[in-house]
């Protein structure tokens, strides 16, 4: 037999396999507000808050077009509470299959969203975005 060779312990300070491994220390050094540009965290936040509400104040104005079908506004609307929901058929904490219901939903908003989106609706949701979030300079 040849020499053994053992690896060195981990980083995170368990050393025998199977045993919990403890979080590994990171150290930071905290910032003052002084440190901080706080037009630029504004600014930032305001663009994070563009992005992120584009696509749900244009479903809004879809919904709210009055030459959107009664049939799409309410799977829209149905799609929508059911993702708020709490309660889902099948509840989440099951692994994968419990996310799988919501995908269903979510794809059924996004295929109505790109399918019946006009370009009336998309400046009437960017007006409103522009109003609510005003653009950042």
């Amino acid at each position: 037999m040849g020499p053994s060779t053992q690896s060195p312990p981990s980083q995170t300070g368990s050393s025998q396999p199977g045993e919990p491994r403890s979080p590994e220390t990171i150290e930071a050094e905290v910032l003052g507000s002084t440190d901080i540009d706080e037009s630029l965290l504004w600014k930032l936040l305001r663009r994070a808050g563009r992005s992120v509400a584009r696509p749900a104040i244009e479903c809004l104005e879809l919904m709210l077009d009055g030459n959107t079908s009664l049939q799409v506004r309410l799977t829209m609307v149905a799609a929508l509470t059911y993702l708020v929901m709490p309660l889902d058929l099948i509840p989440d904490f099951i692994p994968v299959a419990g996310f799988g219901d919501d995908v269903v939903a979510m794809t059924a908003l996004l295929g109505l969203y790109r399918s019946h989106m006009s370009e009336a609706v998309r400046a009437r949701a960017q007006r409103r975005l522009d109003h609510w979030f005003p653009p950042v300079r």
